[in-house]
């Protein structure tokens, strides 16, 4: 069972760090080890409750992924749930057939035409050449997710990945971070084309600026055997003319659609239709949604966690697009949309007859999903568990069966010569997050000779103990000098002090392989001060280890929530 085979994974060894915190360690011959995603700031106090403590939150979500009667549970509702699956199954059809896609994601499509078949669903914006890894880990989760499902369950389940591209923040999708042969974080950036910033990602098209940040990326990446036909890829599927929502959709899927994966891409004109309902529905009781939110998030505030949304209670949970996204809002009988005001019926009857003009907000966005899929689990990044704990009346309201959430793997890949730099000194993983020296500084400290470390204690302990006979004897002369021999006392402190300095900084200039070392390993798993997953990009990691990565994390991440993964590929 599920909540069993959560359990089966290769050992973790947690030590105390040579400056008294934890440090992870790999145990000799192994390929991982787990820490506790509740020891990192980054990581929000939800995530840890819903891991290790999920009845303290179980009335924001719909059951515990940990518990087989919550899945057979959720895949009932679902199946029982009435939907005409040829219309999605002729819409994702087209979009493989476009796209070229594998005879796995294809076949992986024909299975949903099954009543008995469900889905579990990820997603991530369309971020440059496959976004951050962590949208590699998503999908990873979704993808081993199903497979196990499907096998406790005897139903069909299909992984599907969702690219959410009617956001118009070109910005935040454009850049890509890669270390270079020396470890140095290098960032590339798509060239903005036209209506970047005004239109969504999903109606930008990508000119011949693509190719010079293809070349730019190429001069960057550590030559592997890997890089030609990495690069090829990046051309074949991020070309001049492609629209930048369907390039990444190329991309994801040439990497994963041999696994069945199918990949959606949500903005599809043609799939509207299928949420008209929805976005009709909206209209109609504008503020539900947003007051339902509200109150789970006043629910989230009472158990200690912080709501993701704050909802506007006078506007409805989806957009109008008329090339940009633009905001609605409720005015008495009326919405406003821009500057322009629509009577309330008038714009329920553009919803119903051309829903190609709405796009669905944060919190609508999975309302939406579900219709259009027979999702029994979302697989959720942190804040994305948020949100969707903000959604359990939203789903009622609607008549949505609401899936299981399933917290995404978190992990930091590293090389062979970064796991024996942990092992051999017991570094504490996020001591390592500060871009200052201190944590070096720290290292270096614990190198030092145990003769000059207990001497410099030694000293500073004699100083202490002389200076206190010394103020003792003095008032018998003149009470008047115990303030300067305060004074001195500390003077001679802080030179005790500069001298350590001193002893560091001789320490770094006679170890200065320690310093490469250190910073080497730093640069890996904190590029540029942030979590490795969250910064460098898929592109990275494929150029490194190859399409076969994939099939290694398949095979070698657990499928753990609560634990962050340190692995060696």
């Amino acid at each position: 069972m599920l909540s069993k085979a959560l359990r089966e994974y290769d050992t973790v060894s947690v030590e105390p760090s040579t400056d008294g915190r934890s440090a992870v360690l790999f145990e000799k011959g192994a390929s991982r080890a787990g820490i506790d995603v509740r020891r990192f700031p980054w990581i929000r106090p939800l995530s840890g409750d819903y891991a290790y403590n999920f009845d303290r939150v179980a009335s924001l979500y719909a059951g515990n992924p940990t518990r087989p009667e919550a899945w057979s549970d959720v895949i009932g509702r679902v199946q029982a749930q009435k939907r005409d699956r040829r219309e999605i199954v002729d819409v994702l059809a087209a979009q493989q057939a476009r796209r070229n896609a594998p005879p796995e994601a294809r076949a992986a499509v024909a299975q949903l035409a099954d009543p008995k078949a469900v889905a579990i669903l990820t997603g991530q914006q369309a971020g440059a050449f496959g976004g951050p890894m962590y949208t590699l880990l998503k999908t990873v989760t979704a993808v081993q997710l199903a497979r196990r499902i499907a096998s406790e369950h005897h139903v069909p389940v299909v992984p599907i990945f969702w690219v959410d591209a009617e956001d118009h923040d070109w910005e935040e999708i454009a850049g890509c971070t890669v270390l270079d042969s020396t470890f140095h974080p290098r960032s590339v950036t798509l060239a903005p084309p036209q209506g970047a910033g005004d239109l969504p990602v999903a109606r930008l098209t990508l000119d011949e600026g693509v190719e010079q940040t293809i070349s730019e990326l190429a001069a960057v990446l550590p030559s592997t055997a890997f890089t030609e036909p990495l690069l090829n890829t990046l051309r074949e599927t991020y070309r001049p003319g492609t629209g930048a929502a369907e390039a990444f959709a190329r991309f994801i899927e040439s990497a994963l659609g041999r696994l069945g994966l199918v990949v959606f891409e949500s903005s599809d004109p043609a799939a509207k239709p299928l949420a008209a309902g929805v976005f009709a529905h909206e209209l109609r009781k504008v503020g539900s949604t947003a007051s339902l939110a509200a109150a789970a998030g006043r629910s989230m505030s009472a158990l200690g966690h912080t709501p993701q949304v704050e909802p506007q209670l006078d506007q409805p949970s989806i957009f109008h697009l008329d090339g940009a996204r633009t905001p609605i809002r409720h005015n008495g009988d009326a919405f406003v949309v821009g500057d322009t005001t629509i009577p309330a019926s008038t714009l329920v009857e553009q919803a119903e007859r051309s829903p190609a003009q709405f796009s669905p907000n944060v919190l609508l966005r999975p309302i939406v999903q579900d219709t259009l899929f027979p999702t029994v689990c979302y697989v959720a990044g942190p804040s994305e568990m948020a949100y969707l704990a903000q959604l359990r009346g939203v789903y009622r309201e609607f008549g949505i069966p609401m899936p299981l959430i399933y917290a995404r793997a978190t992990a930091t890949i590293v090389d062979s010569a970064a796991v024996r730099f942990l092992r051999r000194y017991a570094v504490d993983l996020e001591g390592l997050q500060p871009q200052d020296e201190s944590a070096l500084n720290r290292l270096l400290q614990s190198q030092l000779p145990q003769s000059v470390e207990q001497a410099m204690r030694d000293a500073g302990e004699a100083l202490q103990r002389s200076m206190a006979r010394v103020a003792e004897a003095l008032p018998e002369l003149d009470p008047t000098l115990a303030g300067a021999a305060r004074t001195t006392l500390g003077r001679m402190e802080h030179d005790l002090r500069a001298l350590h300095s001193k002893i560091i900084h001789a320490a770094k200039r006679r170890d200065e392989t320690l310093r490469r070392q250190f910073t080497r390993v730093q640069a890996q798993i904190f590029p540029l001060g942030h979590p490795q997953e969250r910064t460098l990009s898929l592109t990275y990691f494929l150029n490194q280890y190859g399409p076969h990565l994939v099939d290694r994390l398949i095979e070698e991440l657990p499928l753990e929530m609560g634990q962050h993964w340190v692995m060696t590929i």
